[in-house]
């Protein structure tokens, strides 16, 4: 089976889970006996924007069709609607199976850009959406509903990484039997194939200091201002909290004004923008992993921490709970709830040998449901479900 994969965002040239995504489901698609290729921006011309994309994608993708004849094209996220909506304009045996995979619905996304609060403080606001968070949903998140709702309405299979996801696309873009394939961690990849020259390895805590980790764009559904007040509410109760921030964005100023009004500065080491190395290097350090998001897919950083055995602290929110099962495989909180965000990092620091406990209960799930081959297998079922010939899979899977 040939198989085409559209993606506006793959590594090295972008640090995107999404991306990643695309590369673990290709490699899980090869080792199925699958040929798959990839087209990104790099394939649509010099210097395509990933604005630009969605249009100068058709052209690239028309031409991959005539000349390399696949079974399947799949898009992943919005950026794919204009190619799904040319091709399902094709006729006879030229016409690939069209599938679209989204990882969120920009409904959701769009709503997800509003005032934070902390329900565990009387309901206040503590934050709000900066200029730039606004103009992405007036002006941004419009443009990829209306690509998302074409790709899954176009399309001839509809998937999602979550049940959770694929029940928001079903309601959010008017459509049914959206299928699940679960995002994946694990493919053995060339390091190069990770990294790019403007992500520098981060600034690193001091080795010997605990610390607890948190990753991602610096957007207000991350819900960073609640993990702050949660830190302080630790700090509050005699314990001596150390957080580590991968990632930048657009609130990090605000976020900084925060911590020196909590009085947490030498509690916060903003490390930056880091490497796909970097981050790993602080993630496997770190006593847990925090996700205290207001709305997700399944992010990548969750199953990363499993992978590498580190006990995972996240808002119930979206996919999530599919993957960390609290008390289990981690910690699972309300959003929006410093004090339960609070009780939970307590717990994680007070045991260190009952978090690493949970946290080899994640890698040991993660082994069992959410590898690349896992992803294959789900793929080519739904695939075969629309009555697409599949390779026979593999009788003994690898681990």
């Amino acid at each position: 089976m040939k198989v085409l994969l559209v993606a506006n965002v793959l590594p090295p040239r972008d640090l995107s889970g999404a991306g990643e995504q695309v590369l673990q489901l290709a490699w899980g698609l090869r080792e199925a006996g699958c040929e798959v290729e990839i087209l990104g921006r790099d394939r649509c011309g010099p210097n395509v924007s990933k604005l630009a994309f969605p249009w100068r994608a058709r052209r690239a993708v028309r031409r991959m069709v005539r000349a390399w004849r696949p079974d399947v094209v799949q898009v992943h996220e919005s950026d794919g609607g204009l190619v799904i909506r040319d091709l399902a304009r094709l006729e006879g045996p030229s016409r690939p199976l069209l599938v679209a995979l989204q990882q969120v619905s920009y409904v959701r996304e769009r709503k997800a850009v509003r005032p934070l609060v902390d329900h565990d403080q009387d309901a206040r606001v503590v934050a709000r959406p900066v200029g730039s968070e606004l103009v992405f949903r007036v002006l941004r998140t419009p443009l990829h509903v209306a690509l998302g709702r074409l790709s899954a309405r176009r399309s001839d299979l509809r998937l999602a990484p979550s049940r959770a996801t694929a029940l928001e696309i079903e309601h959010d873009y008017g459509v049914e039997g959206v299928r699940v394939v679960p995002n994946v961690t694990g493919a053995p990849l060339d390091a190069r194939t990770w990294e790019s020259a403007q992500a520098p390895d981060s600034d690193e805590p001091a080795v010997g200091e605990p610390y607890v980790l948190a990753v991602g764009r610096l957007r207000i559904r991350k819900g960073m201002e609640i993990l702050l007040r949660a830190l302080a509410q630790v700090r509050d109760r005699g314990h001596r909290p150390r957080l580590v921030v991968a990632g930048d964005g657009e609130r990090r100023e605000a976020l900084g004004a925060l911590c020196r009004r909590l009085g947490l500065g030498a509690s916060v080491h903003w490390a930056g923008r880091c490497s796909r190395s970097g981050t790993a290097r602080l993630r496997r350090r770190a006593a847990a992993l925090i996700v205290p998001s207001t709305y997700e897919g399944m992010p990548l950083v969750v199953l990363e921490a499993m992978s590498d055995g580190v006990p995972v602290i996240a808002s119930a929110v979206s996919g999530i709970p599919e993957v960390v099962v609290d008390g289990e495989t981690g910690w699972l909180v309300p959003p929006e709830r410093s004090a339960a965000l609070a009780g939970a990092l307590i717990q994680a620091m007070s045991d260190p040998d009952a978090a690493r406990v949970r946290g080899e209960a994640g890698r040991r799930r993660l082994d069992q449901r959410f590898r690349p081959h896992h992803a294959a297998r789900d793929w080519l079922e739904a695939v075969g479900s629309v009555g697409v010939p599949v390779p026979g899979m593999w009788e003994n899977p690898p681990g």
